[in-house]
């Protein structure tokens, strides 16, 4: 237990952590190591490069274009929708979804996506010739 500890970064030490607290964080942790360990191997990978916590940085967000400071362009984002779709979808099925950073294919995302609705392109208006060369063909059709 040590070792998993170890792993994860927490002191060993019984003066640092009370015995019911070390017990808890003891199988918290050891429950994370397993979950690291069952993940697929492209999230681990991604979580490897892009731990949780460090999206609320725009640099850092790999699912975002980001301006170059020194060029001042836009860069693409590192991962493209159909990259990312996949990411959420094996994030989703291991449970993990909520420690990815935030992306139009999150299904936060499209939950807020659906409870908005439908949107119209643009207003229904026709224009005033589109209106006169309906008038002539109807005029046309309709002989008496």
């Amino acid at each position: 237990m040590a070792t998993a500890m170890a792993a994860v970064g927490l002191k060993t030490t019984a003066a640092a952590i009370p015995a019911a607290a070390a017990a808890s964080k003891i199988s918290s942790t050891d429950s994370f190591i397993a979950l690291a360990r069952n993940l697929h191997p492209r999230l681990a990978r991604f979580f490897k490069r892009y731990p949780p916590g460090t999206h609320h940085d725009p640099v850092l967000n790999p699912f975002h274009v980001t301006l170059n400071p020194a060029t001042n362009k836009w860069q693409d984002p590192v991962y493209s929708l159909r990259r990312q779709a996949e990411i959420h979808k094996l994030a989703r099925q291991s449970g993990v979804e909520e420690l990815l950073p935030p992306s139009l294919k999150s299904m936060a995302a499209k939950e807020v996506k659906i409870a908005e609705g439908k949107k119209m392109k643009r207003m229904m208006k026709i224009s005033i010739s589109k209106m006169k060369r309906m008038k002539r063909r109807n005029q046309m059709f309709c002989v008496s």
